[in-house]
């Protein structure tokens, strides 16, 4: 045995990036993306990228070097999962969701060497990189493929072009090898806001291991035709991007989540995955008819956030989509449990498969383990469907650490576990329900707002004494702020005669209007503990018991899925999770 444990010169790292070779000689021919007219095969992609990566070390990139990109999800977008790391450098996805004072903080922040940006979303970066004393050193524009024209993001600036980038890279150079697993990837940010950017950081071993339970779980065969309804900057993709080139999968890429976009694609080009959040499934089943096209042939999609209703659920399955529930976070590297299907569920009557599939399920294969707690004690809940305890998670795929926030790292952690927020309960046969979340996150359309976030502005108003922002149940989102307010009293009878209209307009001027409340209670006193806490429970209640009849009709034009995690944490310059 002692001779055994010596050999170690078949030990390889493990890194999702490796899949791209992979495809290249086994799937070489296949067809690896579709973008409006462009096609490209997976030895296309391949060289493309060892490009790419070869120009990003002419322009001085290194080792753990954060290269940040504000794009929708496009060919470029795809490549750089690989070409960044294969560069020896963090791949940053930005959500093209968020304004320029929040972009900037994230640049800020990570230190960004280089910026891509989509030309759709130059305004946006040209505003954030105002904001900034030292903004990245440089910045690349990403034109459409087939029509580079070279915007520059300023007078002082190279102009370079992604696709003349990638040109003059040499493709014979030998890309960056990964010596250490652990190693970091990439950089995904759970908030946007200026005072609370949360880096979380993911490892090559953690993104492997992720990509490659997810695939097995959700039963991805070879072949699939992925359809790209899910951002890319959303937790890489939820790791999708690596693990369809594992598959040699042909990758569709869309511009926007439009109905009309969605059909023609599946129609065009026979999708057989994807994923998204459930907002998407109102999209679908809302379509204009004239946006429509015929399903022919079975969707699976995994979706994820807040749990889809029972009656939408029994709505997208019966036009042809086949849903799988997962629950996941950005610390978890995406789904961190999948709702399993057992076949004797299919038994059950509808209703009571709709409840079943709305659980968040079973671990991930990724995960050495997943529990409900007691986290004072650490004691695991009985597992009886009705015993509370906060969720937590523990295994590779877990995050490395959030960057530069050894506080809220160390906080994150305990006895070993990550503890997510999120309360929920076991049931006897394993699977695990949420019922709450401990940190007051509201998921809208599948994205997370703090509510602390939002009452922090409703606060900076003169006239507000009293704020609280609840989630209440929303249609098409899922959930939507629902914010609660007592006004000063000391105020007189004319400001006190404040209207719901000129709150949402107040938020809509001081925050990304993905988070502004979709409805405003004005109260005489919120409900308060005896030490004056406020009762936030009372409150949802109530919520859950409203609805949007009386919302201003400029607001209602606003329902956009628009969305970040927002907190209230503070930056700090410690210990960075990228380098160790």
């Amino acid at each position: 045995m002692e001779k055994l444990t010596k050999c170690g010169a078949n030990h390889t790292p493990l890194s999702p990036v490796t899949f791209l070779k992979r495809a290249s000689m086994v799937y070489s021919h296949r067809t690896s993306i579709i973008y409006n007219s462009t096609r490209f095969t997976w030895n296309q992609t391949h060289q493309r990228c060892l490009r790419l990566a070869s120009s990003l070390r002419s322009l001085g990139v290194t080792k753990n070097d954060v290269v940040s990109v504000i794009a929708p999800n496009i060919p470029a977008m795809y490549e750089m999962h690989f070409a960044v790391p294969m560069a020896g450098a963090v791949l940053n996805t930005i959500n093209t969701r968020l304004d320029a004072a929040n972009v900037a903080t994230l640049l800020a922040h990570s230190e960004a060497k280089i910026l891509f940006v989509d030309y759709q979303f130059v305004p946006l970066a040209r505003e954030a990189l105002k904001h900034l004393s030292t903004p990245p050193p440089i910045t690349v524009v990403i034109d459409e493929i087939d029509d580079p024209t070279g915007i520059r993001m300023g007078d002082d600036d190279e102009g370079l072009e992604y696709e003349r980038l990638v040109s003059r890279g040499n493709p014979d150079e030998s890309p960056y090898v990964v010596e250490d697993e652990w190693d970091a990837i990439a950089l995904n940010y759970t908030s946007g806001t200026t005072s609370a950017p949360k880096g979380v950081v993911y490892s090559h071993r953690g993104a492997y291991l992720s990509t490659m339970s997810l695939l097995l779980q959700w039963g991805v065969g070879n072949e699939p035709v992925y359809l790209w309804s899910l951002p890319m900057f959303h937790c890489n993709g939820w790791t999708f991007t690596w693990g369809m080139a594992a598959r040699g999968a042909t990758n569709v890429c869309i511009r926007t989540t439009s109905a009309a976009e969605m059909y023609r694609a599946i129609s065009d080009h026979g999708v057989t995955h994807m994923c998204c959040a459930p907002v998407v499934f109102n999209i679908i089943l809302e379509a204009n008819p004239a946006d429509t096209r015929p399903i022919t042939s079975r969707v699976e999609v995994l979706t994820g956030g807040a749990p889809p209703p029972a009656a939408l659920l029994e709505k997208i399955e019966q036009s042809g989509f086949h849903i799988t529930h997962a629950y996941g976070m950005t610390e978890a590297t995406g789904p961190a449990l999948v709702c399993e299907w057992p076949a004797e569920w299919d038994l059950r009557p509808a209703e009571e498969r709709a409840a079943l599939k709305a659980r968040q399920g079973i671990s991930c294969l990724a995960l050495e383990d997943v529990d409900v707690k007691d986290v004072s004690s650490m004691a695991s809940v009985p597992r009886d469907g009705r015993s509370l305890g906060e969720v937590v998670l523990r295994g590779s795929n877990v995050m490395k650490g959030y960057l530069k926030n050894e506080k809220d790292t160390a906080a994150a952690f305990k006895d070993g576990w990550f503890l997510t927020g999120d309360v929920g309960v076991i049931h006897p046969d394993g699977y695990l329900e949420i019922k709450d979340r401990s940190k007051d996150v509201i998921i809208s359309g599948g994205e997370n707002i703090s509510s602390v976030e939002v009452e922090t502005v409703l606060y900076r108003h003169p006239m507000v004494l009293e704020a609280a922002v609840v989630a209440m149940p929303h249609p098409r989102w899922g959930e939507t702020p629902c914010a609660f307010i007592a006004v000063a009293k000391d105020c007189d009878d004319q400001q006190r005669n404040v209207s719901e209209g000129e709150m949402i307009s107040h938020c809509r001027g001081n925050m990304a209007r993905f988070m502004v409340p979709k409805k405003v209670v004005f109260m005489e006193e919120l409900p308060k503990t005896s030490t004056g806490k406020i009762i936030k429970f009372q409150l949802r209640e109530m919520a859950r018991k409203l609805t949007l009849s009386e919302m201003p009709t400029q607001q209602a034009s606003l329902m956009v899925n628009k969305g970040n995690i927002v907190s209230q944490d503070t930056m700090q310059t410690i210990p960075n999770p990228i380098t160790t």
